[in-house]
């Protein structure tokens, strides 16, 4: 993901930064608890395509983003 379009891109739903997971091809909101995938290279920044982030997930981007 170019880190241009990375730091204007926030979450729909909020309005919150996002962060890019290079493995899952997602932008996620922490605020949201929500991960919108990117497909074929395009951010698709729709609620309603986005899926609810587990427990788990939260707080590994928790601890990722503080490192």
């Amino acid at each position: 993901m170019d880190k241009n379009l990375l730091s204007i891109l926030v979450c729909p739903a909020n309005k919150t930064p996002l962060i890019w997971d290079k493995t899952k091809q997602e932008l996620v909101s922490l605020a949201a608890g929500l991960a919108y995938p990117v497909r074929d290279g395009i951010p698709i920044l729709l609620v309603n395509e986005a899926r609810q982030l587990s427990l788990e997930e939260a707080e590994h981007y928790r601890q990722h983003k503080q490192h």
